[in-house]
């Protein structure tokens, strides 16, 4: 680890999975190039500090009722929740560490992009913010583009309008904008709004992607945004996500892969919180046994309505499991397809290991993600989830990307995707040299930083 005394960084992780692992991968990054890590976050889906000795963890309340089963997966209102409940507690927060004579003095702020606020509160105590954005290049892009979209008509969308081309975005459809399903799609539109209007005034924006990968998206940010920004991933390369895990793994289901043929099993997720109804259940349940392929699949309890993910039928020819390492599930010979709901860490796991997949976005990024997935990168089969799933379309989806010379093309691609990913985090590579300019560029804020401690509080 390089030493770089009196340089303490402050990150603030949005306090779900998908946030959370990239938040506390980004810290072993730094910590690794000799800063000092102190990580404030809320009580809810609070990380494990003893994962982290080498970090200092402060939590703060964030009035959330944890005993309602609907509020995890109801992402809209909990992330307007959360965006309304935390800035108060976490100003006071970050006040009081400035205020510690008896800690190194706070080089910059490190926040999700979704706490927006924080852009604020960085502004009144005058400490530099950066921020991460935990999904991918491509669907920031659009994200940023939803004033453009609104005045043009695409947005809120309309069911009659879904299969339309979005001509200044291609290849989106309106199917594919990034949105939830809510009773306020204005809300939504406004937390997207201030989260890139914050973004675009911080002090450096950092991507969990890299450069060959993303290189179109990351140029139209750079020109649109006029700040640095720092592609430096794949961040799992660096460190396990399973230290940051809200779930415990079960590991049986390694050793059930290593039984398996290499290339035959096809890997059922749909991260953490994506849910499915029993009717969906059904009849993946049966395209999987009817496919005749080995499967191992991930069913987290309460994510299927009557379903507890222990169906002994179809564990006859497939592997089910709460909660799964997936990183080493992906490296893992035996595993030859990837059926996943599309979040920006599950699709960059994927690459990096080079596995294909079968596409089935539920919201928001996901549906971008899935169509640079299939129709710009070419490294996965769309499965459509809008018009109802059936076994039969499950099955041939398999069957592209298994028996047919398509999915051996699409193979071929995933491979090729897998060395840049590998070739990026070595000497001379784009992550490696991202992340030399991102630690340069935080040392380079520390005048900001200092006068501030003086002038503040």
């Amino acid at each position: 680890m390089e030493q770089r005394k009196g340089r303490r960084l402050v990150l603030f992780p949005m306090p779900l999975q998908g946030h959370i692992n990239p938040m506390l991968q980004l810290a072993q990054i730094l910590h690794s190039k000799g800063f000092s890590i102190t990580v404030i976050h809320t009580n809810f889906n609070s990380p494990n500090a003893s994962n982290y000795p080498h970090f200092t963890f402060h939590p703060i309340p964030d009035r959330l009722d944890q005993s309602d089963p609907a509020m995890p997966s109801n992402i809209g209102s909990l992330l307007s929740h959360l965006t309304t409940m935390c800035e108060g507690p976490f100003e006071d927060c970050l006040r009081k560490l400035m205020l510690d004579e008896t800690d190194e003095p706070i080089g910059c702020l490190v926040s999700d992009a979704l706490f927006h606020f924080t852009q604020g509160v960085s502004e009144r105590l005058r400490i530099p913010r950066i921020v991460l954005r935990t999904g991918g290049a491509c669907s920031f892009h659009v994200f940023a583009a939803f004033p453009f979209l609104k005045e043009k008509g695409y947005l809120p969308v309309q069911d009659s309008k879904l299969e339309d081309p979005i001509m200044e975005l291609a290849p989106l459809k309106v199917k594919d904008l990034p949105v939830i399903n809510t009773s306020d799609p204005e809300k939504l539109y406004q937390l997207a709004t201030s989260m890139v209007n914050s973004a675009k005034n911080c002090a450096g924006l950092i991507f969990n992607t890299f450069e060959d990968l993303e290189q179109s998206s990351l140029d139209k940010l750079r020109y649109e945004f006029l700040i640095p920004i720092f592609p430096i991933g794949p961040f799992h390369k660096f460190c396990p996500p399973s230290l940051s895990s809200l779930i415990a793994h079960d590991e049986t289901c390694i050793s059930w892969l290593d039984r398996q043929e290499p290339g035959s099993v096809i890997y059922v997720s749909f991260g953490s919180i994506a849910a499915i109804e029993q009717p969906e259940y059904e009849e993946i349940a049966w395209g999987l046994r009817n496919s005749g392929r080995p499967f191992l699949w991930v069913i987290r309890p309460s994510s299927v309505d009557g379903v507890d993910g222990l169906n002994p039928g179809l564990e006859e020819r497939g592997c089910i499991v709460k909660w799964a390492p997936q990183v080493e599930v992906l490296s893992h010979p035996s595993v030859g397809a990837f059926w996943t709901h599309c979040g920006w860490n599950s699709t960059l796991e994927s690459i990096s290991e080079g596995v294909p997949m079968i596409c089935m976005p539920c919201f928001a990024d996901q549906k971008v993600n899935s169509r640079f997935v299939c129709d710009v990168w070419q490294v996965g089969v769309e499965l459509e989830r809008s018009n109802g799933l059936e076994r039969g379309k499950i099955q041939r989806a398999i069957r592209r990307l298994f028996d047919e010379k398509e999915g051996e093309e699409i193979r071929d691609r995933m491979l090729h995707l897998k060395e840049k990913a590998s070739l990026c985090l070595k000497q001379g590579g784009s992550t490696f040299q991202s992340i030399g300019g991102l630690a340069d560029h935080i040392l380079s804020l520390e005048s900001l930083t200092f006068s501030a401690r003086e002038s503040t509080v």
